[in-house]
């Protein structure tokens, strides 16, 4: 099998508010221009491009269609699109790369959350019989969730704001983050509820924001990038939409991607986890089998910004980055996608001398 690494990545800002368009050029631009020039490479050097977005998140059909405009009309390109988190556009490139067709490509992903109330334009993802007529939001139903796991004394208020105040205070060394600060647990617990159990600093931001990451395999890979960061293992799984049909309080789909990918080794320096509300990230730490040994969202994670639509390719790009610059050598990346954790990507990333 082709080895495959990831030898660059770039992000906007993430920020409560752009004056861009919905369509993503604004802040897609400066990611593909910061690329081009890390790893001296022009757009022909592209052999493949994926995206991801939405367009019920931008309010137009065929967004991404629009936002080929940041890459140019000439030349002629190799171009696909997933309507979801560009982490799965990601997976596509990575399956295009794996034929050997291409050597390289670029992904990326975008979303202009504050262009609607992000909370119930996420509502129009759940069964639209049953469940969408009854306008249930994203944030009710993770409202929902976290509080199955305080009922069955799977966690407690002060676990989730716990997870609060360490990825506070680790945004403040990224310049990225839109939220970051020292903070007590006890200051957040006496803020008032946004959907009982869930305060403010339960659930990521809404942020507007763009991410772009190029793919390389083999020889290729190494004249970019001195030290790639290889995709050793990447993978993902779904649970049922049916949200009484699973225990909200685990998720399958996350611990079977993971085991389909680490073969049981969850020995990892840094894991950046997609999870936009406290409670998720305790799922996931115990879905995935991470130790207290591993160090949870060094960048701050979701909590601290959160671009719907680029927020899991982050993830992949942030653990990817504290490979090339040497702060690790064994790193897990997630994404999600889909109500309450449904959709679930594991990818492990490393070193090699």
């Amino acid at each position: 099998m082709t080895d495959i690494a990831v030898v660059g990545f770039a992000q906007a800002p993430h920020v409560r508010e752009t004056t861009g368009t919905t369509n993503g050029v604004e802040m897609l631009v400066p990611c593909f221009r910061e690329l081009y020039s890390k790893l001296g490479i022009t757009k022909s050097d592209i052999g493949f491009w994926c995206s991801g977005s939405s367009d019920y998140l931008a309010g137009r059909a065929f967004s991404f269609i629009s936002a080929v405009d940041a890459i140019g009309a000439v030349p002629p390109i190799n171009e696909s699109h997933v309507e979801m988190d560009a982490a799965w556009a990601l997976y596509e490139a990575w399956v295009k790369l794996i034929t050997g067709e291409v050597d390289t490509a670029l992904v990326y992903g975008f979303g202009k959350s504050s262009a609607g109330t992000l909370r119930q334009v996420l509502g129009l993802q759940l069964d639209p019989y049953l469940v969408a007529p009854l306008g249930l939001d994203s944030v009710s139903l993770a409202g929902l969730q976290a509080r199955f796991g305080l009922d069955a004394g799977k966690w407690t208020a002060e676990d989730m704001a716990q997870v609060a105040v360490r990825a506070r205070a680790a945004a403040e060394d990224n310049p990225n983050a839109q939220i970051s600060g020292d903070f007590d647990v006890e200051e957040l617990l006496a803020r008032p509820y946004v959907a009982d159990p869930l305060r403010g600093h339960d659930c990521a931001p809404v942020t507007d924001g763009a991410a772009a990451i190029v793919l390389a395999a083999g020889d290729r890979a190494r004249e970019l990038c001195e030290n790639p960061a290889w995709i050793t293992g990447i993978e993902h799984r779904i649970d049922s939409p049916n949200l009484g049909g699973r225990d909200l309080t685990t998720a399958p789909s996350a611990s079977a991607a993971a085991r389909a990918v680490t073969g049981g080794d969850t020995a990892f320096d840094v894991a950046e986890l997609h999870a936009p509300f406290t409670h998720q990230e305790l799922i996931l730490r115990e879905a995935l089998g991470l130790s207290d040994a591993t160090a949870v969202n060094p960048t701050g994670g979701p909590l601290t910004g959160n671009p719907m639509f680029s927020g899991g390719l982050e993830r992949i790009g942030c653990a990817a980055q504290a490979i090339m610059a040497g702060r690790a050598g064994r790193a897990l990346a997630h994404a999600t996608s889909g109500p309450v954790l449904q959709q679930n990507l594991v990818a492990v990333l490393e070193g090699r001398n």
